[in-house]
């Protein structure tokens, strides 16, 4: 059976659309990045120690098989997490406003017996927002728990003047790296 090893309601969306019947786990993983550690590899540690921490709490679960995701928001080599008050979601969407920025998902499927890894690199070109849209988006209280403080699914689509990659990784979890990943776990998609 398939674990997903998250709460987020986004994922849990997502992960429906491919169909596939699944569980979900709560874990509590600390997301700090270490000094000097690159995004990516940040990004793909955090979706390994969610998996690792879910397949942790299910060892008495026979093929139980749990798959973690992190995404995170990076402008340059500067990680835009989840902005902890208004303010910060005010000063995020003010760096990222007429520029481009990746958004990087990391997923990891684990069982009692091996683990694999998928990855999604998109890139985002933001319009250029003047501070009244900024203030009125954060007045509406989307970008709170969103990754770089605003959430592409919702009013902040309007900001998007470009996007190459994965949709759905920018939403939290790229279904086409997903579904293959599942794939080689046996999943039927």
């Amino acid at each position: 059976m398939l674990y997903l090893a998250s709460q987020s309601p986004r994922r849990r969306e997502l992960l429906e659309r491919l169909g596939v019947r699944f569980g979900t786990v709560d874990v509590d993983v600390p997301e700090l990045r270490a000094p000097g550690e690159a995004p990516a590899d940040y990004v793909s540690r955090v979706a390994r120690e969610k998996a690792g921490a879910g397949l942790l709490k299910l060892s008495g679960v026979a093929g139980a098989v749990v798959l973690g995701a992190d995404t995170e928001v990076v402008l340059g080599d500067e990680v835009f997490g989840k902005a902890a008050d208004a303010a910060q979601a005010t000063a995020m969407l003010h760096r990222l406003s007429g520029r481009t920025h990746r958004v990087l998902s990391a997923l990891w499927c684990l069982d009692a017996g091996r683990e694999e890894q998928a990855f999604s690199i998109s890139e985002v070109e933001f319009a250029a927002l003047d501070a009244a849209r900024i203030d009125a988006y954060v007045a509406s209280g989307e970008w709170q728990g969103k990754a770089g403080a605003y959430a592409i699914q919702g009013r902040a689509e309007v900001f998007v003047a470009r996007l190459s990659g994965s949709y759905s990784g920018v939403m939290g979890l790229p279904l086409y790296e997903t579904a293959g990943l599942l794939r080689r776990f046996g999943v039927a998609i």
